[in-house]
Formats: C-alpha cells, structure tokens, sequence
C-alpha cells in the first residue's frame, strides 16, 4: 500500500495531510472532504503501524508514512479502501 503512494505521480502543487491539519489547528473550518481525509489517514497509519512485524518494518513504515502525510495529495485519503 505505501508503495502505490509512492508512486503517484503529481505535476500540480497540492495540499498535504499535514496542511489540512495545520489548518484545523489555526482554527480554520474544514470541509466534510477534508475532514474524511483526516480520518481515512489516521486509520490508514494506525492499521500501517500495528501490521508491522518488528520494531525495524514499523519505523521504516514510520518514516514513510511521515513523507505521505507531508508530501502525498490529501485527496488520495477520501479512498475508503484505504482505511480498511
């Protein structure tokens, strides 16, 4: 799964996971969109997380999910598929 994020493709300057929650936390409204994102990726990094089998897949999955959540589209959240 983190690698099909790795390899998304993106030309255009996008907002990150990271961006929206700066933006919850300086007390901007966010959209329904936005919020699902939130919750997708939260449930995406805590599944990432606990399926790790030693301390060294989860902080190489750490590190990457660190990236995606800086880096990657917010948009690539509002998948369900990713949550479950």
């Amino acid at each position: 799964m983190l690698s099909k994020l790795f390899s998304t493709a993106n030309t255009t300057l996008t907002n990150s996971i990271n961006d929206i929650r700066d933006k919850e936390f300086s007390g901007e409204k966010l959209s329904s969109e936005e919020k699902f994102a939130l919750s997708n990726f939260d449930k995406y990094r805590i599944k990432v997380l606990n399926s790790q089998p030693n301390d060294e897949a989860f902080h190489e999955a750490y590190r990457k999910i660190q990236v995606i959540a800086n880096l990657g589209d917010w948009h690539d959240f509002l998948n369900e598929e990713l949550s479950k």
